[in-house]
């Protein structure tokens, strides 16, 4: 049986949905029992726990073949994560508690960036794991393609925002279904030590890409066009982000180049899935709803 925390996500559930298509048992980690009920009928064994107490995400984690870790995403934060920190010692607690024999991390490219930037929190969380005395395997991956939904009703007017700059440049991308895909394929691989494995699609992915793939999936032009950065911090602080600093430089990082795979001793995965095709399910989901 292995552990899938995150489970009513993009990422978790496809992590789950492959394990079960493998055929193996999955214990579906979640915060509320009455997200339970899918899950249950997929036959899947239910922990009730969150990163509030490490006492029940240990209990979560135990007796396992292996589990996947996913620390919820974080879109505004101060410099040093105040607020994110207690959740990290409660992973650290539990997986110490547990001791599931192997453990596959969601990271994130950028992962070993110096800079401060918003991405530093899960260098924090490979930092605060690096002791853990079992086979773990830090997923780095890219730029979520998914992130693109967010531009739909733009594009549906003809026109897409991007903070990625400029919009020739091809930035890392990957599918959150291939991410999930990818470690439950890790989850069932055997391993020793720590390790990391990074993550992309088979081709980066431009802005302009990204108008086009839009284009394609709504039957009319689109076009991208930059955001200023000097318009940056009054855009967000308007959307209701508090503290935008550490967003901007993550930012600046993609566009400056600091944000990248670099570990010389990375394993390396790709991702099945283009932009075309992660763009299309994002307009097909919208309809849906």
């Amino acid at each position: 049986m292995f552990a899938v925390t995150a489970i009513t996500g993009r990422v978790g559930s496809a992590v789950a949905e492959t394990l079960l298509k493998s055929r193996r048992k999955v214990r579906a980690v979640i915060r509320d029992q009455a997200k339970a009920a899918p899950w249950l009928a997929r036959g899947c064994e239910i922990a009730v726990a969150d990163l509030g107490n490490a006492g029940p995400l240990a209990a979560a984690l135990s007796g396992v073949e292996g589990a996947f870790i996913l620390l919820p995403p974080v879109y505004d934060a101060e410099s040093g994560f105040p607020d994110v920190l207690p959740k990290i010692v409660v992973i650290r607690e539990a997986l110490h508690r547990a001791l599931p024999p192997k453990v596959v991390v969601l990271s994130t490219i950028g992962a070993d960036a110096t800079e401060p930037n918003l991405l530093n929190v899960l260098r924090l969380l490979e930092e605060a794991l690096a002791d853990l005395p079992v086979a773990v395997t830090f997923l780095r991956a890219a730029w979520f393609m998914e992130n693109a939904q967010w531009d739909l009703a733009a594009a549906r007017e003809g026109v897409i925002d991007s903070y990625l700059q400029p919009l020739d440049r091809p930035v890392a991308m990957v599918a959150a279904a291939d991410v999930g895909r990818t470690a439950a394929e890790l989850l069932l691989e055997d391993w020793s030590g720590h390790r990391v494995i990074e993550l992309e699609a088979q081709h980066r992915v431009s802005p302009n890409q990204i108008a086009a793939a839009f284009g394609k999936a709504l039957g009319r032009r689109v076009e991208a066009r930059t955001v200023p950065r000097e318009r940056w911090e009054t855009i967000f602080r308007d959307q209701g982000m508090r503290h935008p600093a550490m967003r901007m430089r993550m930012l600046d990082g993609f566009n400056e180049g600091w944000i990248d795979f670099r570990e010389p001793n990375a394993l390396r995965r790709q991702g099945r899935i283009g932009i075309e095709e992660a763009v299309a399910k994002i307009a097909e989901e919208a309809c849906r709803t």
